[in-house]
């Protein structure tokens, strides 16, 4: 008997596997798509049901948000276009939000199994709720997975995106429950040198290894 292919998770710090699919915009090469901005891409067990539509209209409504730094959206489960196209629709009429990002089809399971959201002993058949955060050079920063039962908080998914931005472009790490306009971690000492040097700093010393500063 041939032995079934099993494929690997991807991990932070993998780059995105590439995928081409059907969208509710068109076909789209999701490299393509990601070239040059942040892409969160996130799945949801099925189009029409209830948790999924709460969190779908959650992105929709807070779309420009994700637009100001520089993130693209899109999402999968494993349906056909022809639902996920009267599943917006049916959003629309009945809430006036729009799904205005491409969703993606995957009757086949191919992207789920690729970014491993088929995890069996949730569902064999439905995609967890699975949020991947990928940066403008195609590389997973940051993974999220939930169960079928519970929502994400898009006040969450928004901090960790900022997070992710103000570390790349000021060289720092975040403490806990940081947000915008808190201090940041400035990286410790490596040498001897430096640690004396930040002694005299105008850092806010809890240690040597430990200094907090404002942005």
């Amino acid at each position: 008997m041939e032995e079934e292919k099993v494929t690997q998770m991807p991990r932070i710090g993998d780059m995105a596997p590439d995928f081409k699919a059907n969208t509710t915009y068109g076909p789209i090469q999701f490299s393509e798509y990601n070239k040059g901005s942040w892409v969160i891409l996130f799945s949801h067990p099925a189009d029409f049901t209830p948790v999924c539509t709460t969190e779908m209209s959650g992105f929709a409504v807070r779309h420009n948000e994700f637009k100001e730094l520089n993130t693209k959206l899109m999402g999968l489960s494993i349906d056909s276009i022809h639902s996920h196209v009267a599943w917006v629709n049916n959003v629309k009429k009945n809430t006036g939000v729009l799904f205005d990002f491409p969703i993606v089809e995957d009757i086949s399971m191919n992207v789920s199994k690729l970014y491993g959201m088929l995890q069996p002993n949730e569902s064999e058949t439905a995609a967890v709720r699975a949020v991947f955060f990928i940066d403008p050079e195609g590389k997973i920063r940051l993974m999220m997975y939930y169960p079928l039962n519970v929502g994400r908080n898009m006040d969450e998914i928004i901090r960790v995106l900022k997070a992710l931005q103000t570390s790349d472009k000021h060289g720092v790490a975040l403490p806990l429950d940081w947000k915008p306009g808190d201090k940041v971690i400035v990286p410790p000492p490596k040498t001897v040198e430096a640690m004396e040097e930040r002694e005299k700093s105008s850092y806010e010393m809890v240690d040597f290894y430990l200094a907090k500063k404002d942005l």
